[in-house]
């Protein structure tokens, strides 16, 4: 094997992993979304940037707002997840350099232009939402990430600012029976991979 972890956190982070479409009554708890945090907020963004934001959605009153925007298919596990993860970035992710990106001071004046904070946060917090989906694997739970949702309508729901703009929304918890769909296959590495 050419990689540093062993098969078993392979296994964990990747090969048994799978996205969870139904789950146990256990409860996700801080601690555990704490660890999580602390693990995945040192992969790296562009100029340690961080852009992303999570709101953890526990009450059943918020939860109730939140399904009331997730596509049909998707309103039924997110009510039942133990814990939601509505994962957004920060528009004004800029205001925080001085503080992550300390070695350039005048780092935050290269983003006066919203429109480059827009391409970069939304880049920047993309990879952050992998990362985020990796880490609670690591913590031993599974995540149900989806796309099938109305963004302007979470955000004015539960942001309200304007200046964070919803990625994801991640069911997390324990996987319940049936949580599985059919594994689909690969793309091979021929089929991806090329060299020049």
């Amino acid at each position: 094997m050419s990689l540093a972890i062993d098969a078993s956190a392979q296994d964990l982070l990747f090969r048994e992993a799978r996205t969870a479409n139904a789950f146990t009554e256990e409860p996700v708890t801080e601690e555990q979304v704490k660890a999580i945090y602390d693990l995945v907020k040192y992969a790296p963004t562009a100029m340690n940037s961080q852009p992303l934001r999570v709101l953890l959605v526990r009450s059943a009153e918020a939860r109730e707002r939140l399904v009331n925007q997730m596509s049909e298919g998707n309103k039924a596990k997110t009510l039942s997840a133990p814990l939601v993860a509505v994962l957004a970035y920060d528009v004004d992710f800029h205001e925080e350099l001085p503080k992550v990106f300390p070695h350039f001071p005048g780092a935050k004046d290269g983003f006066a232009d919203e429109a480059v904070r827009h391409k970069v946060g939304s880049f920047n917090a993309t990879l952050q939402v992998g990362y985020f989906i990796l880490g609670v694997r690591a913590a031993g739970l599974s995540a149900g990430p989806m796309a099938g949702f109305d963004a302007e309508g979470i955000e004015k729901e539960f942001f309200g600012d304007g200046r964070h703009k919803v990625l994801a929304v991640v069911n997390i918890g324990k996987p319940g029976p049936d949580a599985w769909f059919a594994r689909n296959p690969r793309l091979d590495y021929a089929e991806v991979v090329n060299e020049i």
